[in-house]
């Protein structure tokens, strides 16, 4: 067999993404330096940009130059290691972002995002620096560690190639959203605030309504976006508007608060108001959430919040400590879940959702298709703000099928 190539989406400098011939993936653990029996390798049949890849490349987290980029994978097994025993060739998988070894005590409780042993002392997820050095899955090929545990298989294949714009968001933002949503308590008749209408936003609100919520409000200043949320069945809350947020919470519901908050901004959150929004206020979610959520509510935080931030606009937040109003929601006995998603827990209940035409989730979040080369200009209208999902087609396998 000749030589095989790939190319992926590799990070040169603050606001540049290229399309570059990157290394073919082999079974090997870059951060141990050592072989990696338990993997695969994956042709990529679809990856996506998440925004949590902007805080790298817009230069607000550090990343050294070259790193290949991406974390949300879907693909097809072209080559098992050795030690691997339920993963067969041909079978078509979902990653979960995180890596996960399964053994630890943290993987066997559930908790795999918080896994022991894919990155010893920290989170673990490719793409990502200082994650472990898994290498990203923005390309043509990758390679999954730990496969048995990690890898969901869709075992019927034309079935998953029909459904696969849906299916390509179970490696990250639908079990994200879901993920805000559960830990913000969102149950049958809920009143839910979500703050971000990005696509976790929008998978936080398509989930809300999948648990049973009675009225989900999504706030953003973005129009397009919150355009979107307004189409799936969302009110909206406008926080560019004077108009303080709790008083445009009480003019849909009656009331000034409501019983879930959610989170899915994170900590480049901007203020509120006319001049206000124009601002990053790091804290300004999460306080508005404290303010707008009922005694006894819950409040999740999927959004990323950093151990530092080269960008924040004080220095304490530079530092990862923002000034939150803690008295609040402890004087309100007020419950604040946070952290990265263990996608492993939710997917196989989201893949049947989808399976079994319970949820749109790619129609929520305005999932659109584009090729490998044009996942650069992907970037740039995101960080732009487009009120639209990018979901990176590498061999022209999605399009081929007929999904736009």
């Amino acid at each position: 067999m000749g030589e095989r190539t790939n190319r992926g989406v590799v990070y040169r400098a603050p606001g540049v993404v290229v399309i570059e011939p990157i290394p073919f993936p082999r079974l090997f653990n870059e951060a141990q330096k050592r072989k990696c029996e338990h993997g695969v390798i994956i042709k990529i049949i679809v990856t996506n940009i998440c925004g949590s890849d902007q805080h790298w490349t817009t230069g607000r987290l550090p990343i050294d130059p070259g790193t290949v980029l991406g974390h949300e994978m879907t693909g097809e097994v072209i080559e098992v290691g050795s030690e691997v025993e339920y993963i067969k060739l041909g079978d078509i998988v979902s990653v979960p972002f995180n890596v996960a070894c399964g053994r630890c005590r943290d993987c066997k409780e559930g908790n795999t995002n918080i896994c022991s042993n894919a990155n010893p002392g920290g989170l673990a997820c490719y793409g990502a620096p200082r994650c472990g050095e898994w290498i990203g899955g923005q390309a043509e090929y990758a390679m999954v560690p730990y496969a048995d545990f990690n890898l969901t298989v869709f075992r019927d294949k034309t079935k998953a190639m029909d459904k696969i714009k849906d299916l390509a968001l179970v490696s990250d933002i639908f079990p994200t959203g879901f993920h805000g949503a559960v830990t913000a308590g969102v149950g049958p008749g809920a009143t839910v605030y979500i703050a971000g209408a990005g696509p976790v936003g929008l998978a936080c609100a398509a989930s809300s309504f999948l648990l049973g919520a009675a009225v989900v409000i999504v706030a953003d200043l973005n129009k397009e976006r919150l355009a979107q949320a307004k189409k799936i069945g969302c009110e909206i809350v406008d926080i560019s508007k004077d108009e303080p947020i709790p008083e445009q919470i009480r003019n849909i519901l009656g009331v000034p608060f409501v019983e879930c908050a959610v989170d899915c901004v994170g900590f480049s959150a901007h203020g509120s108001g006319v001049e206000g929004h124009k601002k990053e206020q790091p804290a300004h979610v999460l306080n508005t959430s404290i303010e707008v959520t009922r005694p006894g509510g819950k409040i999740g935080v999927p959004g990323l919040y950093a151990l530092g931030d080269a960008k924040a606009t004080d220095e304490n937040a530079r530092k990862g400590a923002l000034s939150l109003r803690l008295g609040l929601a402890w004087a309100k006995s007020i419950s604040i879940a946070s952290g990265i998603c263990p996608v492993a827990k939710y997917q196989n209940r989201l893949i049947n959702c989808i399976m079994y035409d319970r949820v749109k989730i790619a129609e929520a979040v305005n999932a659109q298709v584009i090729s490998l080369d044009e996942a650069p200009q992907g970037y740039v209208d995101f960080e732009k703000g487009a009120a639209k999902k990018f979901l990176i087609d590498p061999h022209n396998i999605v399009r081929t099928w007929g999904h736009k």
